[in-house]
């Protein structure tokens, strides 16, 4: 799978855990967004449904298992290089997380820790992750209420 100059937008999943009025952030240890406080979360990989994909990025990134609720959250991220041209091209999916035990950073993540909302947003944030908080702090996201996506697999022949 091509991640720089994609033929086609990928798809990444975020897990949102929360606590109370804390985040858990991971601090990015590669491009895109290198240095940059982010939900934990990657690549949606092929045979896999979003849930599960948050889940396994959740662990790859802190350590922590958890329970997938469902979708809270859907964003279009597009990034151009100095010349236009698309360098990176997502829709990122947040799926609501229920996780217990405290964060470790893992495979992509430099640091992962729980932060206040309103102090997150004083970190060098992804732009995703800022207007998800600022969603967040504004009450538009459905957090009582995630939408559990189906994950289909029809038999198909052909």
């Amino acid at each position: 799978m091509k991640h720089t100059y994609p033929e086609a937008p990928l798809v990444g999943v975020g897990a949102l855990v929360l606590r109370g009025d804390r985040i858990l952030l991971v601090k990015r240890k590669y491009p895109p967004a290198k240095g940059r406080w982010a939900l934990p979360g990657g690549h949606l990989e092929l045979e896999e449904g979003l849930l599960e994909a948050a889940v396994r990025e959740l662990e790859e990134e802190t350590g922590l298992s958890g329970k997938a609720l469902g979708v809270v959250n859907i964003d279009d991220l597009l990034i151009r290089d100095n010349e236009g041209r698309v360098k990176y091209r997502y829709v990122l999916v947040t799926i609501l997380v229920e996780a217990e035990g405290e964060p470790v950073p893992g495979s992509d993540a430099e640091e992962a820790r729980f932060y206040q909302l309103s102090e997150a947003l004083s970190l060098p944030l992804t732009e995703s992750t800022r207007g998800l908080i600022k969603k967040i702090l504004e009450g538009l996201l459905p957090l009582d209420k995630p939408c559990p996506p189906r994950f289909y697999t029809p038999r198909y022949e052909g």
